[in-house]
């Protein structure tokens, strides 16, 4: 209901816009998650399956979002019409983390967090068929352009190919479908019902995988998941909050800043730095993607952010 200026209860509890912090939390966040990355990769490559990564990392995210279910329980934060869509998206999210833990393995962390940029190129072309949207010619040479990037990291029939770097890109594409479930959920579904979901469905869908020829990890390895858990909740929340103080529009460029931070960390921790042709392929697909999100601020308003889910979702809810 509407005060007697105009302006709903909502619009009145929702905070004040607060760009700057918004922009240290979303940098925060990308380094967060960018060193969860490397440390799955430091767990996959010392010979840990990776479903028993993501297996873990989701016990631990669901005992972490347990006090935020109890302590929003008489609101019934799990209530829904649309579970379905909640269980696609959560199939689809768990299915993206693991099949890039898997490409982890072998490929450089820079390498495959270049490759993991395609997502809103993707999200760009779904969003036709399953979000009824329209895009323009501009958009579409963008996605051509960023896929010429895609082909300056990958070298098909070079020496510098091998099959794992298809990985990130089957990844990239089960997590555009999440973000493109995301948006159709818009406005519709709180960001604590859609964690909810996305847990217990990934929980559910890996734990036969996980617990397959289950040996206990080592203290250091249950630590070194821990952490990852952590990491997990923190970069949520930090996202979450983030998009509570500013717009996507002025947020998603800052989502970036991720290949800045694997290639840090792969420097410092793995000994890797790309490579000429890698750096121009991501500098080219970072631009084609950074161009689609400049014309769907323009013509839809509602920007793709990479790495963005729940997030995506939260503005509408605050």
């Amino acid at each position: 209901m509407a005060n007697n200026s105009g302006i709903s209860a909502a619009e009145e509890e929702r905070p004040p816009d607060r760009p700057a912090l918004a922009i240290v939390l979303i940098l925060g966040a990308m380094f967060v998650f960018v060193s969860m990355d490397g440390m799955a990769k430091s767990l996959a490559v010392e010979g840990m399956p990776p479903e028993r990564i993501i297996f873990i990392r989701y016990v631990f995210a669901s005992l972490l979002l347990m006090p935020a279910v109890l302590w929003h329980w008489r609101s019934r934060p799990a209530r829904t019409k649309r579970p379905f869509l909640h269980i696609l998206r959560g199939v689809l999210l768990i299915s993206s983390g693991t099949v890039f833990v898997y490409g982890l393995r072998t490929l450089p962390l820079e390498t495959a967090t270049a490759i993991a940029f395609v997502s809103p190129l993707y999200v760009t072309a779904l969003s036709i068929p399953f979000l009824g949207e329209k895009v323009g010619i501009r958009r579409w040479s963008a996605v051509v352009v960023g896929f010429i990037g895609v082909l300056l990291i990958l070298r098909p029939g070079s020496e510098s190919f091998a099959i794992e770097m298809l990985i990130p890109l089957v990844s990239s594409l089960c997590w555009a479908g999440g973000l493109i479930i995301t948006r159709s959920m818009r406005g519709r579904e709180s960001p604590l019902t859609i964690l909810i979901w996305t847990t217990g469905t990934g929980l559910v869908v890996i734990a036969p995988l996980g617990l397959m020829g289950w040996e206990m990890p080592s203290d250091r390895a249950l630590g070194i998941l821990v952490v990852i858990a952590l990491c997990h909740t923190a970069g949520q929340y930090l996202t979450i909050r983030a998009f509570m103080l500013a717009s996507a529009s002025i947020l998603a460029p800052f989502s970036y800043s991720t290949i800045i931070w694997a290639t840090l960390i792969g420097a410092v921790f793995f000994s890797s730095l790309p490579d000429m042709a890698t750096i121009a392929g991501t500098l080219t697909l970072a631009c084609a993607g950074l161009y689609v999100w400049h014309r769907e601020r323009l013509v839809t308003g509602t920007p793709t952010v990479p790495g963005g889910s729940i997030s995506e979702a939260s503005r509408d809810q605050t």
